[in-house]
């Protein structure tokens, strides 16, 4: 049974399930799973960002000690659904402390970007909330950067991004 074999069988939510009930019960083979995610090779990448979001959902501990090195090699993720799953976990978690500037260029970045993806600007919003609370100084910036989007916005980014200045302005 190897786990790469595994992910490329097939993208579905089934898939995904199974490989997440396998890691859950093998926890060990979460670090490989990792590793699969840091290659940064689609479809491998993708489909394992996938699975490492789900189990890091259910057990949190799974990637605490991995925070860093995700917040520092975010920026060279390229996939949609790598950064999507990425940006997932990064937002369900505690902020880096060393690596916090390599995740907020490429949350800043994301967001500033016409083509990238709503889920991915979404997370980008919600991760930058976050560092506001923290580092005020960005507040304004978000801010803006939110508000010139918003005229032709789609609607999951338009209320995020209402929710996240209204937070900003408190």
């Amino acid at each position: 049974m190897i786990l790469d074999e595994l992910l490329l069988r097939e993208q579905s939510r089934a898939n995904t399930d199974f490989l997440v009930d396998i890691v859950l019960k093998n926890p060990d083979l979460f670090n490989e799973l990792w590793a699969l995610v840091m290659r940064n090779e689609d479809p491998i990448s993708r489909r394992a960002a996938w699975v490492a979001d789900y189990c890091a959902e259910i057990r949190p501990a799974f990637i605490e000690n991995k925070l860093e090195e995700l917040s520092m090699r975010v920026n060279t993720f390229s996939s949609d659904g790598l950064k999507r799953h990425a940006l997932r976990m990064m937002a369900r978690s505690e902020l880096p402390v060393h690596n916090l500037g390599y995740l907020v260029d490429a949350c800043f970045r994301w967001l500033e970007n016409k083509t990238e993806s709503v889920a991915v600007k979404m997370y980008s919003m919600v991760i930058l909330e976050r560092v506001c609370r923290q580092l005020p100084e960005f507040s304004s910036e978000l801010y803006d950067l939110i508000k010139i989007q918003l005229p032709e916005a789609r609607p999951g980014f338009r209320n995020c991004g209402e929710k996240i200045m209204k937070q900003l302005c408190r």
